[in-house]
């Protein structure tokens, strides 16, 4: 829920902290007091789009800060995750955004991290949802029609399977489709792969053969100079060298002297012990070293004809690389992969065939799945319709009727219906759902979104959220003046159906009906002030008596003994329906 809201220099607004509670917070005051600025700011700090002109006259930057507390189950928590924006520890969630008012952009953050807006919109949308007289866009979009109508009835569990059936089938058919369009240049297609696999099968190759070649032939390039490097390390090591004035020992037995003198001079005086181990340690190496060495000549056979078979073998791997692409490796791989598919093409009707039934399996399936939550959807849409016109008729339109519409297209492709041609089908099943409304008698039914008035705009979507409350995922729900055109008697229902949504929501309503006002968990009131030729707008929390005030001024302006009288009875009358409507909870 919505904890803390922070609001600086924001429209008419210089400075705002406002602490909300869990259930139903109402927000009253005079017209133009700064109620929908509120609003606006909400809207701004969810994602809606930055206006410059929300940043107060004379300042550099308006600033929007909102402070939400997330429990383990939160919908949103698997979105902040995924973006790297939830402390687990924490349990809190901050958003932030600032508009500069010299450039008119914003900057958005979520946890003190900035983000996209769209990221911002993403995440504020699945936080909070506004709705005013003229702004039920959800409700009276038909696309959401169908997500309301699963989720009321709980068939997303049911429509996930369909969605997984349909997955499959698409791919199968995907598959289907590639194996015609082969088809088609078979026998071409043939023959290129069987020249791949002969020519790599005929050149032998394996994999590493290029770079051994090249280490080969620049040790057969370079014989010469080798063996006549390899010849005076070894002679050095045994048979000594001519340096011109002397001849020199060779290493091994120099080496040999030393460590027998060293030997010797250690027995003499033990503090040269080490210089004869050393000595006698460079001795062995030397040994080993000659050894090496010996080995190692022994191993140079440089055949005469050497380098013309390497040279012969690299252009034999160059041709096939400028014939087929890619190096030794890949040519070996692209023929293992040739081999398969000539498989699969040798044999490509009797796979056209399987696929064709396996299509033919997937649609079966998936018409038994879709017509199965297609009744359902039936069903549970006549129970939404009956509730919804139970709830219209608490809200003074009892003569207005509800339906949920579901109909279906036709598809030559589509999912086999017994009786009728085969209708289309998406992930989300077989059905296009919309609300139809008939708000008087005798009129026929007529999409929703296009037959409400404001008023009935405004009742329907009290309607249809008290309704919805239960399976709607957003925590937090604000009303912007939704009961504009409901008169003093049902207003009262309207605040106890606001009130009855705090079940599942934390819920903010901004009214002029002090029957709605009555039943608020907490009551803010929200004033203008004037100060240094500057407005302001204040809210504070109103206690007991001040709500019992705030009420009589809004039944008749002036607060007076009669109006304040009134006032109690309608907060009394409010608690009592609150009390009543909580008991059967209580007493589980």
């Amino acid at each position: 829920m919505l904890l803390e809201l922070q609001i600086r220099d924001f429209a008419i607004i210089d400075r705002l902290h406002l602490r909300l509670e869990g259930g139903f917070n109402v927000l009253t005051g005079e017209t133009g007091a700064g109620k929908s600025i509120i609003i606006d700011a909400l809207g701004t700090l969810r994602g809606e789009k930055a206006d410059v002109t929300f940043v107060r006259a004379g300042c550099s930057r308006a600033r929007i800060e909102g402070v939400f507390s997330l429990d383990d189950s939160a919908p949103v928590l698997p979105l902040l995750q995924e973006y790297g924006l939830y402390d687990e520890d924490d349990g809190q969630v901050i958003l932030a955004r600032e508009i500069s008012a010299e450039s008119g952009r914003s900057v958005a953050r979520i946890n003190g991290r900035a983000v996209s807006t769209s990221v911002l919109r993403e995440v504020g949308g699945r936080l909070i949802d506004i709705h005013g007289q003229h702004e039920g866009l959800s409700l009276f979009n038909p696309r959401t029609h169908l997500d309301m109508l699963d989720r009321f009835g709980e068939l997303l569990p049911l429509r996930e399977q369909v969605a997984e059936l349909v997955g499959h089938l698409r791919r199968t058919r995907d598959d289907l489709a590639e194996l015609r369009r082969s088809e088609s240049r078979r026998k071409e297609r043939l023959e290129e792969l069987r020249f791949l696999v002969e020519d790599v099968a005929a050149a032998k190759l394996r994999p590493g053969e290029e770079e051994d070649l090249l280490r080969e032939r620049s040790v057969v390039q370079n014989a010469a100079r080798i063996t006549g490097l390899a010849n005076d390390a070894y002679a050095a090591l045994y048979e000594g060298r001519d340096g011109g004035r002397a001849a020199f020992l060779p290493v091994l037995e120099s080496m040999a002297q030393i460590a027998g003198a060293l030997d010797e001079l250690s027995r003499l005086d033990p503090r040269v012990a080490h210089l004869s181990v050393q000595a006698n340690d460079l001795h062995y190496q030397a040994e080993d070293l000659a050894a090496s060495l010996r080995s190692y000549r022994l191993s140079l056979d440089f055949e005469g004809d050497r380098i013309d078979q390497i040279e012969d073998r690299l252009t034999v791997l160059r041709d096939l690389q400028r014939k087929y692409g890619g190096d030794v490796a890949q040519l070996i791989h692209r023929a293992d992969r040739a081999e398969a598919e000539i498989e699969r093409l040798a044999n490509s009707s009797e796979h056209i065939t399987a696929l064709e039934k396996q299509v033919a399996a997937q649609l079966g399936e998936l018409a038994r799945v879709a017509l199965s939550l297609s009744h359902q959807r039936r069903v549970v849409g006549d129970q939404l319709a009956q509730l919804i016109e139970g709830a219209m008729g608490d809200l003074a339109m009892p003569t207005i009727r509800f339906s949920v519409r579901m109909d279906r297209a036709e598809e030559k492709s589509g999912v086999p219906v017994p009786g009728v041609a085969p209708v289309a089908f998406d992930k989300t099943g077989i059905d296009r759902v919309e609300f139809m409304i008939s708000p008087n008698p005798g009129e026929p039914l007529k999409p929703l979104a296009r037959i409400a008035s404001g008023g009935e705009s405004a009742r329907l979507l009290l309607a249809l959220k008290s309704t919805l409350s239960r399976v709607d995922e957003v925590p937090t729900l604000i009303f912007d003046e939704i009961d504009v055109g409901v008169g003093g008697r049902a207003g009262q229902v309207v605040g106890q159906k606001l009130w009855a949504i705090t079940t599942n929501h934390q819920v903010i309503c901004i009214t002029h009906l002090p029957q709605v006002a009555a039943f608020a968990d907490a009551h803010y009131h929200i004033s203008k002030e004037f100060s240094s030729d500057r407005t302001r707008t204040t809210v504070r929390l109103l206690g007991d008596e001040q709500r019992v005030d705030e009420l009589a001024a809004m039944l008749d302006g002036t607060p007076s003994e009669h109006s304040r009288a009134n006032a109690r009875e309608i907060i009394n009358r409010a608690a009592g329906a609150k009390l009543q409507q909580r008991a059967p909870h209580l007493a589980l």
